[in-house]
């Protein structure tokens, strides 16, 4: 028997020399890889590729000496020396110089002598168009390949169905130009577990793209995003891809409801269907989906119904998104059932961009692991739930417009690692203290923005608290803020977004706010009662936007650095000169607003140096001069309005090179001459000339260039000739006033081409009133200005002109007009009869005219008509009753022998109503009447009754008594009589 000793020596010796073989046979191969270098046969062949690459990166340039295993991208086995791997990805395709350092080219045939490959990525190159190689197909031994983002053209081979080891294939967007694929060389790959063709066109495979894609047992990960698909079938009769992790089928136009095999894939972590324009409710079957941790079904649009329960049992699920949906329910037992979860690990909650409705629930605070909740842009109501103080893990809390009301819970207070808080276009009411910010030592970006005109929103914060925080973004709206600056703002050093907008600010901006060393991409106060003058000291990074408008700021316009390219200033007291240096010290604005100022003197030339501005407004100042020639320099301009100032002379001729210009207001200033063409005003939209002292005829070129025209206004000018007929061609124009000028000829028949009063505006159209300036309108008998609800205004003002002939029938059909002024002029004829059919005319101004005949009846079912005036015309014939007809008084038709009926006399031939005799509402004409009756039924009696009549001159008594009757009968005659003859000669003064 062996001792026990000597078998544990034994048994160490072993174990020793076990370890040293294995150590010596590593060290051998360890020496033998040292010894083995890359084959020369695919040095050459890789030297060969490279010859036919372009290089703009160098990256290739380590591609030299005898070793290619080496070489940048190259990878050999490291025994028998082969070339395994060739990854030729784009490393700067994340960076601006991207594309400019991709590689291009052809990729040569001596790839195939790479037998060995198994892994080659060409991925995020330029090959511009060339067609993918087909001998790829035959690198058997690929397991990885990747062509995405290359610039690839033509279809997939067919030979690429010959890579039966592949086990990850990426095609994604490797299109040059957009081609049809099918997935006919698909099925044999029965080793793909990861495969994505994001962005190829798969209509081809119609239908038979899922049971193509269902014969890959060893999927794992399948992306199809934007590949054109446009039918999801909703049966799969077995279900071979059962392992499926990953389901990504966004983009597409399915026009379906989810398919029930979808909730077979127990195993699915991960569902994007989102814009796949999926309809119906969302099935409980979501329930199976037990290892869900990410799903987007976001824009879709016809997804309805309230979300199921179901979704409360994905207990492992770490993002929801699915905004732009229709869901109407409420979210309460989603929630319930999310925190019942006993392992709940939520950690993304994104329900944004839906119609989602209701209360949100205390429950939501039982989410401990929540750490991103967007539920902004849907119809939640009430207020926050107090159970939100719970939330300690939250970071990003998104509940802005919503119809959300009531206070702000201070529980808010509590997140500790909140970072970001908006909560903006609700109705909030209350008070903000400090308390509601105790703990977020975390916060950098806050939004609070009451959709309430009545602000009800109040900060209620200590002049010498000082946050927990360091704001980089503060955005406060339509609260009260004020009425003294903030303090708290004093630590705020690092400030990138600063609004504090219609905040019932009402004092002078102190020094140490000016002082603050920080540099800011926006500083918005607007819409408050700061005074005091603005320094030039604050620092911006670009895109700088500066906001004070509506204030009261004065003394000289500030200027800032060069990085600003917003600069409003509007609605101030700023006084003296536009800066001549204003484009050295800011050349890069695009936009610049100084009207309603004191501005005075000239309009510098150096603004010509603007050459990025697209707006430029500084109208309703006190400039003078001329206006300068140098707008060819400027492009790009959008929008010009130098209205309301003294500016004189001419339309200078490089303002008509303006291609772009959309708004061009030049209204209420002393310029004159005669309108240059403006058949290079292609886009434009409002055109104001309106107030100066222009001559000439009216250029056809407005009628000809401009077909998307909204608003021309020439009134109160000098113009003459008559109104061009291709005006008629501006079938978007909602606004013509020609008011006042010396036009003469006739209203031309074709006026009822303009369609533009016809129809409503669209959405569509009211973003051409992003910018809506101010413009003055005569309507309802008085000049009223419109601002930001100019695009509802429907008008037409010709009055005040020398046109004659008559009413053209063609203004019947502007149905959707509001205001028809043809007043003061020499038209003639009769009302058009239809003019009944314009059935949204609030103001209708025919006066100072010699039109004739009847007030056409149909008149009276213009319903929404509360100002009209027709005097001065030869109209005539009895005036309609019944509606607005019974409101009007004697006024609107002074001026028309002709007509008669309420409110003027009756016409003759009128029927008298009936009167009960002896009632109080007999007049005096109806008492005379009756009067003369009974006179002459006296008379006859005593005619008939001679031998009665005969006794009176027997009888003293008798006759004493007759004539005392006589007397008072006359007496009572007489007195009606004088009151007739009183009543006539009222009326004659009257009328």
């Amino acid at each position: 028997m062996v001792p026990r000793s000597a078998s544990i020596q034994l048994f160490s010796l072993i174990i020793l020399s076990g370890f040293l073989f294995f150590e010596t046979t590593k060290l051998g191969f360890c020496s033998a890889d040292r010894n083995v270098g890359c084959k020369e046969t695919e040095r050459k062949a890789l030297l060969e590729l490279k010859a036919g690459l372009t290089n703009p990166s160098g990256r290739l340039s380590s591609w030299v000496g005898e070793d290619c295993c080496n070489w940048s991208g190259v990878g050999c086995n490291n025994v028998t020396g082969r070339v395994t791997t060739l990854n030729l990805h784009n490393e700067f395709s994340d960076g601006e110089d991207g594309t400019l350092l991709a590689f291009g080219g052809e990729i040569n045939l001596s790839l195939l002598v790479l037998k060995d490959l198994i892994h080659l990525d060409l991925s995020m190159n330029n090959f511009e168009g060339v067609r993918i190689p087909n001998f790829i197909g035959s690198l058997e031994k690929l397991e990885y390949l990747n062509l995405s983002s290359a610039s690839f053209g033509g279809v997939i081979p067919q030979s690429f169905g010959n890579l039966s080891r592949l086990l990850s294939l990426d095609l994604s967007y490797y299109l040059f130009e957009p081609i049809a694929n099918d997935l006919r060389w698909l099925p044999t790959l029965s080793s793909l577990k990861y495969l994505n063709l994001g962005g190829v066109d798969l209509s081809k495979a119609k239908s038979r793209w899922l049971p193509t894609v269902n014969m890959l047992p060893s999927l794992v990960e399948l992306h199809l995003p934007s590949c054109g698909l446009s039918i999801l079938p909703l049966t799969l009769p077995s279900m071979n891809f059962a392992s499926l992790s990953v389901l990504d089928l966004s983009n597409n136009n399915f026009n379906s409801t989810l398919p029930p095999w979808l909730f077979n894939l127990t195993n699915l972590v991960t569902l994007e269907m989102h814009s796949t324009n999926l309809h119906g409710a969302l099935p409980e079957t979501f329930g199976s989906l037990t290892s869900l941790r990410t799903l987007d079904l976001s824009e879709n649009s016809n997804i309805e119904g309230p979300l199921p329960r179901s979704l409360g049992m994905l207990c492992n699920l770490q993002t929801v998104n699915l905004p732009i949906n229709k869901f109407t329910g409420e979210i309460i037992d989603f929630v319930d059932r999310l925190s019942a979860c006993i392992n709940n690990s939520l950690e993304r909650l994104d329900l944004g961009y839906n119609s989602l409705t209701g209360r949100l629930p205390d429950s939501l605070g039982n989410l401990k692991t929540l750490r991103f909740l967007k539920l902004w842009f849907n119809s939640f109501e009430g207020s926050i739930p107090k159970s939100i103080g719970k939330l300690k893990s939250l970071e990003e809390f998104y509940i802005s417009n919503n119809q959300m009301s009531g206070s702000i819970p201070e529980g808010l207070g509590q997140l500790s690692s909140l970072t970001a808080l908006d909560i903006s276009e609700n109705t909030w009411e209350g008070s903000i203290t400090e308390a509601h910010f105790m703990k977020l030592g975390s916060l950098t970006d806050v939004s609070i923005y009451n959709n309430n005109p009545n602000i009800s929103l109040v900060f209620d914060i200590s002049s010498d608290w000082i946050p927990p925080f360091k704001l980089r973004y503060l955005n406060i709206r339509s609260c009260q803020l004020g009425p003294k600056f903030p303090t708290w703002l004093r630590n705020q050093t690092e400030l990138v977004t600063l609004v504090l907008n219609n905040a019932r600010i009402s004092d002078t901006i102190p020094e140490w706010f000016w002082q603050l060393d920080f540099q800011l991409d926006k500083q918005d106060v607007a819409y408050n009662q700061l005074s005091g003058r603005v320094p030039n000291s604050l620092r911006f990074i670009s895109p700088g936007i500066v906001d004070l408008s509506t204030n009261r700021f004065e003394g000289p316009l500030p200027l800032w650095s060069s990085n600003i390219t917003m600069l409003y200033l509007r609605d101030n007291l700023f006084s003296g000169p536009i800066p001549r240096d204003i484009s050295e010290v800011m050349p890069s604005l695009t936009d610049l607003d100084i009207s309603r100022n004191s501005l005075n003197g000239s309009i510098p030339l150096s603004m010509g140096n603007l050459s990025q501005l697209t707006t430029m407004v500084i109208s309703n100042n006190l400039l003078s001069g001329e206006i300068p020639n140098f707008w060819d320099s400027i492009p790009s301009l959008y929008i010009l309005d130098v209205s309301n100032n003294s500016l004189s002379g001419s339309i200078p001729p490089s303002l008509t090179s303006l291609t772009l210009l959309r708004f061009l207001i030049l209204s209420s200033n002393h310029l004159s001459g005669k309108l240059p063409s403006m058949k290079n005003f292609t886009d434009m939209r409002s055109l104001d000339l309106g107030e100066n002292n222009f001559s000439g005829a009216i250029p056809a070129s407005i009628g000809e260039s401009m077909p998307s025209l909204l608003i021309l206004r020439l009134r109160l000018n000098w113009f003459s000739g008559s109104i061009p007929s291709q005006l008629c061609g501006l079938s978007n124009l909602h606004i013509l006033d020609l008011s006042h000028n010396n036009i003469s000829g006739n209203v031309p028949c074709c006026i009822g081409n303009l369609t533009g009063f016809r129809s409503d505006l669209t959405n569509k159209d009211t973003e051409d009133y992003l910018y809506q300036g101010r413009l003055k309108v005569v309507a309802k008998g008085r000049v009223l200005e419109y601002n930001s609800i100019l695009y509802l205004v429907n008008s037409v003002d010709l009055s005040d002109n020398n046109l004659s002939g008559e009413m053209p029938v063609g203004l019947t059909s502007l149905t959707r007009l509001g205001t028809l002024n043809l007043s003061m002029n020499h038209l003639t004829g009769n009302i058009p009869a239809k003019i009944g059919d314009l059935e949204q005319i609030e103001t209708l101004d025919l006066s100072s005219n010699k039109l004739s005949g009847p007030i056409p009846q149909s008149m009276v079912s213009l319903t929404f008509l509360n100002h009209l005036n027709l005097s001065y015309n030869n109209l005539s014939g009895k005036i309609p009753t019944s509606n607005q007809f019974e409101t009007f008084n004697a006024s609107i038709y002074e001026g028309n022998a002709g007509l008669c009926g309420h409110p003027l006399p009756n016409c003759q031939g009128d029927e008298e109503t009936p009167q009960v005799p002896g009632g109080d509402d007999e007049d005096d004409d109806s008492k005379l009447d009756k009067l003369w009756l009974l006179l002459s039924i006296v008379i006859g009696f005593c005619f008939g009754f001679w031998g009665v009549c005969g006794t009176l001159v027997i009888k003293k008594s008798w006759r004493y008594a007759y004539f005392n009757f006589a007397n008072k009968v006359y007496a009572y005659v007489l007195a009606i009589l004088k009151k007739r003859s009183l009543k006539l000669s009222n009326v004659k003064a009257y009328i």
